[in-house]
């Protein structure tokens, strides 16, 4: 709606000097265009998509209490806009009596144009009147404080049907296409065994349901509870739908349709999984029997060394494979889902801890194979000195070589036994190094 131009000085007051007729004929223009305006305005309100739906609408709530309101407001709306409709039409009636009117008529439209000479009916709409203060049956407006009160009625009435139709084309909607997917991820669900009852999503898919219906009637009765207002906005309609009970649903079935896609996975590729978690134990079995098989080796082979003692097969991971198996017998994939999860890591343990225990009881036998190493290999290097004959070399060398290939052999003993050669062949073989290196230093 327009706004009319002020006329400061006459709000209540005398209208001043009479107008000649140049200024009544552009007052009658202006104030002319201000009726169009308002009454296009008006027309569109009436048509206004959000103004039916309230009409037919079972309000509740605040949208009740201000459509009760702007009910009453556009009422009065219309009220005035007759009464300044009645007012410009006799202004113009009495400017079409004379091409040149008199001063009786300038006068006339003086107080017309200027004057608080438009009375309406006193409906009570603007307000309750404060108590011990006396009932006015009726109330006086000049025409621009008629369009004033008009456009403030306007601005406030439409601002209610615009918040509203605002939400309703936005909620809805939305939620009805969220509740679509929503029933396609139960449907989907149901067929992995995710049920209310039995599984964590299927609870929560049974709250999202529960919260959608009562988010769409609360939306379809009550609008303007899930209307922001903008901040600082005096434009009708400003602000926007508040979408925090939608965006939270929303992401609840986010997540539900995630954990829905997970079980859908394991039920995919649940026999795999299955043989090589099988697999998996299997192989840990096999590497501890082979360390119970070297510890008793190692027991009979050296002496004076701690062996650790070996576990038994994992029989409990057993018993819960077979669980696992069950489960994927009876399509239970919301219980094989994290029991395979479970299952995958602990499997993989348990080959850890296998080899982990094979090493250790298998120590001993690696550090024999280190000694009888490193005999044979000072051996040989004494050989190609042509040392291997030297009666102290071949009498440490057969001491060590019985001590390392005797059972139960005393790995410190022949540590100190293998030394003592090393010793004996270095001290026999430094004076031959540096003759070596001589002669090789004469003859370059």
């Amino acid at each position: 709606m327009g706004v009319a131009g002020s006329f400061p000085g006459f709000a209540g007051r005398p209208p001043g000097p009479v107008m000649d007729r140049d200024e009544a004929d552009r007052a009658l223009a202006r104030l002319g265009a201000e009726h169009e305006a308002i009454e296009t305005s008006l027309l569109a309100l009436q048509d206004h998509a959000g103004r039916r739906l309230l009409e037919g609408a079972d309000l509740t709530g605040v949208t009740k209490e201000r459509w009760a309101s702007a009910e009453q407001s556009i009422a009065l709306l219309w009220g005035y806009f007759d009464a300044y409709a009645g007012a410009l039409a006799s202004a113009r009636e009495i400017r079409a009596r004379r091409r040149y009117p008199g001063r009786d008529d300038l006068a006339a439209l003086t107080e017309l144009l200027r004057g608080d000479a438009v009375t309406v009916a006193n409906t009570g709409a603007a307000g309750p009147a404060p108590a011990l203060a006396p009932v006015r049956l009726s109330e006086r407006f000049t025409l621009e404080e008629l369009v004033a009160r008009m456009n403030d009625l306007y601005a406030h009435s439409l601002d209610m049907v615009v918040a509203s139709d605002s939400v309703w084309s936005a909620l809805p909607a939305r939620i009805d296409l969220l509740a679509a997917e929503l029933r396609r991820t139960r449907s989907l669900a149901h067929s992995v065994g995710v049920r209310p009852g039995e599984h964590p999503a299927g609870d929560d898919l049974e709250s999202i349901t529960q919260e959608l219906t009562t988010l769409r009637v609360q939306v379809i009765s009550d609008p303007l509870a899930f209307w922001m207002p903008g901040p600082g906005s005096a434009a009708p309609g400003g602000g926007r739908p508040d979408t925090t009970r939608y965006d939270r649903a929303a992401r609840a079935l986010e997540d539900v349709r995630r954990e829905i896609e997970a079980v859908l996975a394991v039920r995919q590729d649940a026999e795999q999984r299955l043989v090589q978690l099988r697999d998996l134990l299997s192989r840990a079995d096999r590497t501890l029997a082979e360390a119970r098989s070297a510890r008793g080796e190692v027991l009979a082979k050296i002496a004076a060394s701690e062996v650790p003692a070996v576990s038994g097969p994992a029989t409990a991971l057993q018993e819960r494979l077979a669980t696992a198996s069950e489960y994927r017998r009876h399509a239970q994939w919301n219980r094989l889902s994290p029991l395979l999860d479970s299952l995958e890591r602990e499997a993989e343990d348990e080959l850890l801890r296998a080899r982990e225990s094979l090493t250790s009881v298998t120590a001993p036998l690696a550090v024999r194979a280190e000694l009888r190493g490193r005999l044979d290999a000072y051996r040989a290097k004494v050989a190609r000195h042509g040392l291997a004959e030297e009666p102290l070399l071949i009498e440490r060398y057969d001491a060590a070589r019985r001590m390392l290939w005797s059972a139960p052999c005393d790995l410190r003993v022949a540590g100190q036994a293998v030394l003592r050669y090393q010793q004996a062949a270095a001290e026999l073989l430094t004076p031959r190094d540096r003759g070596e290196y001589g002669e090789q230093g004469e003859t370059s």
